[in-house]
């Protein structure tokens, strides 16, 4: 059997192991990787690509959508399958849309998750039996476009905004001067379509896998 590299992406220890346990039985040849959070996937990936990333959207750092629509924008050649605890049908859109090639809920049976991953390995794709996408408005197709042209650092940058710092402290961080942060800040407005700060980071938590109220189709006011 040909070996496959197969990373387990989410921050619960339990569903890891209950996931590796699946894998194992179903993949006898898999090599398993973890990462509790998105800084220990991103280390994994700059390690050697995996054959699939199973992706849990609200590990930390994961920002929801933003770290699937990030790691099509810089792995694009890593099939993702999202994993969630979020099951209707419009999380399940949202995740085609922004390039899952399998979607399986956390409540599913073990032997879901391992059709799931044997069908996307084969090159092909796999949501659960009755999905039927929903368009994606075109709001998010250009956020999320926005989104994947951010630099690592801007999109550092944007995340300290989420988190509240201000651009002195995300300077000290980052090892930056105050004016590289502006300069990363006008470009980050730019990319995204937005004015300021608060637009931005309303624009980052609408791509949560429960969508941000705040933000509403349009030019931000």
């Amino acid at each position: 059997m040909i070996p496959v590299d197969i990373l387990i992406a989410d921050d619960h220890p339990l569903f890891r192991a209950a996931i590796r346990l699946t894998i194992s039985a179903a993949l006898p040849q898999a090599q398993i990787r973890e990462a509790s959070d998105v800084e220990a996937l991103e280390a994994a990936l700059s390690e050697a690509n995996p054959d699939l990333v199973l992706l849990d959207l609200t590990m930390p750092g994961a920002n929801g959508f933003s770290s699937l629509i990030l790691m099509r924008q810089h792995y694009p050649a890593v099939p993702v399958v999202v994993v969630s605890a979020h099951e209707d049908n419009s999380s399940m859109s949202r995740a085609y849309h922004h390039g899952a090639l399998g979607f399986v809920p956390k409540s599913s049976h073990p032997d879901a998750i391992a059709e799931a991953l044997n069908q996307v390995l084969a090159g092909n794709t796999w949501f659960p039996p009755g999905f039927m996408p929903e368009p994606q408005s075109q709001q998010e197709h250009q956020l999320a476009q926005g989104l994947a042209s951010l630099t690592p650092q801007q999109y550092k940058v944007l995340v300290m905004f989420s988190d509240g710092l201000l651009n002195k402290q995300i300077a000290y961080e980052l090892g930056v001067s105050e004016a590289t942060i502006k300069a990363h800040a006008t470009a980050i407005f730019r990319k995204l379509d937005v004015r300021n700060r608060t637009q931005a980071v309303i624009a980052l938590q609408s791509l949560g896998p429960v969508p941000d109220p705040s933000w509403h189709a349009g030019p931000l006011a």
